[in-house]
């Protein structure tokens, strides 16, 4: 029998465990072998693996129909939109439901031209926006970019956190600024205080369209509901996925109403955007969210975590930095995670990377203080080695 991998060829960094079932933040493999979730599906499992409400909620629905397309009415998808414009940032009532983080920065980009005209984005320097072609034009890494070129033109990146870069990168043909409240795939990045609240100034002062991307950042990831209320700041767009459905693939593009409503009939559209299995699973994870204090939990155990590995930095020089928000979170080392990673994975421990040397946690949100522990007992462990061999003890 062939394996994944002759199939599928070399898209997907593999790590070497077979996984059979998952609850909370805990998955097992074929044999059994139980393992802390720190990957969380790279921040799909935010409610938990086989969230109860999200299972009861998907079984019900497989009952009655899976898929009726948007040229029709569900009362599965009016209940989650419902949901969704109660929770979202104020004024962003307007709601594109598709498929995936990438297919949301996808509708973004093609709604903001059309409601301003202007073809020029300006996005950030680290900045991670999806591989599809305009959502990868967004995205800064050139490794990722460079085999594709071209790409969508009228794109510049200015300095995330930067002030004077941003004004700089700015023209009259700018209609959308966009980014991440905390950066994801560059190694855990928040945005300094003040930035976001400079962008909102200068964006209102230009005419042109703030556009967040919150895929990784939000639904209570950084222990608020959205990573911009950090900094009390709203965006013209938001572009949400992920775990919004409790890993059945959905994403959301929020706007303005003015905004969306700009867009005609057949010029933007998804086949399985808002289907009501989706629509479901989706209700019952805003549900887990907002009533069984998931937002709350990753405030308080995200912050226990990162004042652990503060003291942890202090014995170890080979930490150079923590940095997150909430239960994003990202340790960089002063030398490659490879080994860390797999020494990890030995311990029980399942943990992701951003580069080279940071790692990165997106563990579910039901996440206790005492799995915490372990995973920081067992990350100490490793470094110690990963010292040893370095002969730094």
């Amino acid at each position: 029998m062939m394996g994944e991998d002759d199939y599928t060829g070399n898209l997907y960094q593999k790590f070497p465990v077979t996984v059979r079932r998952g609850q909370g933040a805990v998955i097992w493999d074929e044999n059994d072998t139980e393992y802390i979730d720190m990957m969380g599906g790279y921040g799909v499992a935010i409610v938990g693996h086989c969230n109860k409400r999200v299972v009861k909620a998907i079984k019900e629905q497989v009952d009655n129909i899976i898929t009726v397309h948007s040229s029709l009415y569900n009362k599965s998808r009016e209940k989650f939109l419902d949901l969704l414009s109660s929770v979202a940032p104020d004024g962003l009532s307007g709601i594109h439901l598709n498929n995936s983080g990438a297919e949301s920065i996808e509708a973004a980009i093609k709604f903001a031209r059309k409601f301003t005209s202007k073809r020029g984005v300006v996005a950030m320097r680290g900045s991670y926006h999806g591989k599809s072609m305009g959502a990868l034009s967004l995205t800064f890494n050139p490794k990722y970019r460079r085999p594709f070129a071209p790409l969508l033109s009228d794109v510049s990146f200015a300095k995330f956190g930067d002030t004077e870069s941003l004004d700089d990168s700015i023209t009259d043909d700018t209609g959308m600024v966009i980014v991440e409240p905390v950066q994801g795939e560059s190694g855990i990045h928040v945005a300094p205080d003040g930035f976001l609240q400079h962008m909102r100034r200068i964006c209102d002062e230009r005419d042109i369209l703030l556009v967040f991307d919150e895929v990784q950042a939000g639904l209570g990831r950084t222990g608020r509901m959205w990573a911009g209320s950090h900094w009390d700041v709203v965006p013209d767009i938001m572009c949400v996925a992920k775990g919004m459905a409790g890993g059945v693939p959905m994403g959301a593009t929020l706007t303005r109403p003015d905004i969306l409503s700009c867009i005609s009939k057949g010029e933007h559209s998804s086949t399985f955007g808002g289907n009501p299995l989706s629509c479901a699973a989706g209700e019952a994870t805003f549900n887990a969210l907002l009533k069984d204090g998931l937002v709350q939990n990753a405030s308080s155990v995200g912050l226990h975590i990162r004042e652990s590995l503060n003291r942890m930095q202090k014995s170890h020089p080979l930490i150079r930095d923590v940095r997150g928000l909430g239960l994003m979170i990202g340790v960089e080392l002063r030398f490659e995670v490879r080994d860390i990673l797999h020494e990890l994975i030995k311990e029980g421990v399942l943990m992701l990377y951003s580069g080279r040397n940071v790692l990165r946690m997106l563990p579910p949100l039901v996440l206790t203080k005492e799995q915490a522990d372990t995973v920081l007992y067992k990350l100490e462990k490793a470094i110690q080695n990963e010292e040893r061999k370095r002969g730094l003890m």
